[in-house]
This record gives structure tokens, sequence and C-alpha cells, in this order.
């Protein structure tokens, strides 16, 4: 019996309306699943990897896997949602650009009767919510993530003023909206520090670049640049060496994700730290959808441990970056 049959069942036999509006899609356990990976872009290489670790995981999960790429458009992730629909997928992985343009999706999927676990970014918890409109949130956290960030910068900043600035991710998304707040509430009780600008880059190297040249020339007193993630940090290091300043001797640069560009950075020491954000979600996808057709229960969130990578381990850690 299919998982819409089931659903059907359940209502005809008496679970009533007010159970039913909160029970989510069940997922029949079978050999093979025709599983939807709706990518937001992949013009980075953490979204290269990503994808890149679903399609290795299809052959050994047993996936018919159907992925694809909504080049930076939230309205296309929803009619890439859309049509996996229409091809009868047993389950959808959805990386959400941003948090509240997708919960249309989040929602068609849970009422066409698909389990849905969102990866590596979420939507906006009061429109749509784990466990009832999809299982489970996979992916890291972004708030202790900028903490992170900032508790290193305090510690190892050894000037006497840190002229803050903050190149944002993309405006609207869950890692930007938290990995600023992670970072400004921490910063924040040091009065050592000011955050003069902060100015989206959209998690993008050449948008990074050129923010960063602007705001330089509105504040070339700027001795710290926090990036939401790596390819904007390298943006900025471009920027500041154009603008003959010294990433890593007279500007820290300090940044989010673990890529190998970054490591070398902080290996070349043109950057101080970066926090690890890993894109390879193949396997841990592949075992909480297991789990879920099992009957288990999947918490909310599963949360992935994330390291952080200094001049101390980068070396050590470079060969196994992306």
């Amino acid at each position: 019996m299919n998982r819409r049959l089931l659903v059907l069942t359940a209502a005809a036999v008496g679970l009533g309306a007010a159970t039913m509006a909160f029970a989510l899609p069940p997922l029949e356990k079978k050999d093979r699943y025709k599983v939807g990976f709706a990518q937001m872009e992949s013009n980075n290489p953490w979204r290269i990897a990503e994808t890149k670790s679903f399609q290795d995981t299809a052959a050994a999960c047993n996936w018919d896997l159907i992925a694809t790429d909504a080049a930076g458009s939230a309205a296309k992730q929803v009619a890439d949602v859309d049509s996996m629909i229409a091809q009868g997928i047993d389950v959808l992985f959805l990386p959400p650009r941003e948090e509240k343009p997708l919960i249309p999706a989040v929602k068609k999927a849970r009422a066409a009767g698909i389990p849905t676990f969102l990866v590596d970014r979420s939507v906006d918890p009061n429109a749509a919510k784990a466990g009832e409109d999809f299982v489970a949130f996979l992916g890291s956290d972004f708030i202790d993530q900028g903490r992170r960030v900032a508790e290193w910068t305090i510690e190892n900043f050894a000037g006497d003023k840190g002229i803050i600035v903050q190149l944002e991710g993309t405006t609207g998304s869950s890692p930007a909206n938290d990995r600023k707040k992670g970072f400004d509430d921490a910063i924040a009780a040091d009065p050592r520090f000011e955050i003069v600008a902060s100015q989206t880059g959209d998690f993008a190297r050449d948008l990074g670049r050129q923010v960063m040249e602007t705001l330089l020339q509105a504040h070339p007193d700027v001795n710290i640049v926090y990036a939401h993630n790596d390819e904007m940090a390298i943006g900025a290091i471009q920027a500041l060496e154009l603008a003959g300043r010294k990433p890593g001797e007279d500007v820290l640069v300090v940044s989010i994700d673990g890529t190998r560009d970054a490591l070398q950075a902080i290996i070349d020491g043109k950057m101080g730290v970066t926090v690890e954000s890993s894109p390879f979600f193949g396997p841990l996808a592949c075992e909480v959808m297991n789990r879920y057709a099992d009957g288990e229960k999947i918490e909310p969130w599963v949360q992935v441990q994330d390291r952080i990578f200094t001049q101390d381990n980068a070396a050590d850690h470079i060969d196994e970056a992306y």
C-alpha cells in the first residue's frame, strides 16, 4: 500500500481531523526510492560538493536520484519541487535558498504525501515547523558558528580597537540571519570592537570582493573582516591586497565553511580562522531517511557537529577539504 493510500486509510479508520493535521506522511519501507534533491545553486565549491555528496550516496543508498539546480532563484527552486512532486518522488531533500519563499514548496510536498527533509538551511519556523510540515532539519548550528568566530576573534585580536566590516550571506537565508546574530551578540560583549558596516555579498566570491572594495573606501581603517562564508572571505582578501593592505598582518580575516581555499589562506597567513560547515550531507541523509522508513521518530533537528580550523591544524586537514 503506498503512502497516499495509507494516509487515506488512517483517516477512514477515525484518527480524526485534528490528529491528521499533524501526522507526517509515512515512508514505505522498500528496496529502492525515488529521491528528489532540489539544489539552490551550483556557483561555489560548497554547493558543488553538497550535490556531489548526494550523487555519490545514491548508489550506496539505492536511490534513483533526481537532482536539480535552481541557479540562485527561489522561484525556480519552488518550480523544481513542483516538478519532482509531479514525477512521483518518494522523499524530498531541500536546501531552501531563503527562509520564506520556499515555504510553499515545503507545504506542497507535505500535501502530496512526500516526507521532506530540509538540508543545511531551514525555513521560517513561524510558518513551517519540523515534525508537522516537514520531518526534520539536517544541519549546523549557524548561531553557534558565528559565536565561535567572534570568540576566536576576541581571544586572538592583538590590537587595541577592532574596526569590523561584516560580509553577510544571502539576504533572508537562515545561515546569514543566524551567523550574523551569533557573531554580533558575542562581539558586542567586548567594548574593544565595533562593527562599522555590514552588507550582503550573497555568499559569492566575486560579489564579496566588489562589496569589500566599496566598504574599504568608506572605512579605510578597517582591521577585521568577518565573512559569512569562505568564498566571500577569499574575495575580501583579493580586495584588500588590491588596495595595498596585508591580510593576516594589518587586517584579520575570519570566516565560516572550511573550504580548501580557506585552509590554504590560513596556512599562508592571510586568514585567521574558519569554522567548519560541512557540505557532505549525502550519507547523513541516507541514514536519517532509512531511520524514518523504519518507523523511528526523527528528532526535529539532526545537528551536525562542526570543527574549527586555525594555523594550528589547517595543514592537517587540507587534503580532506573541498
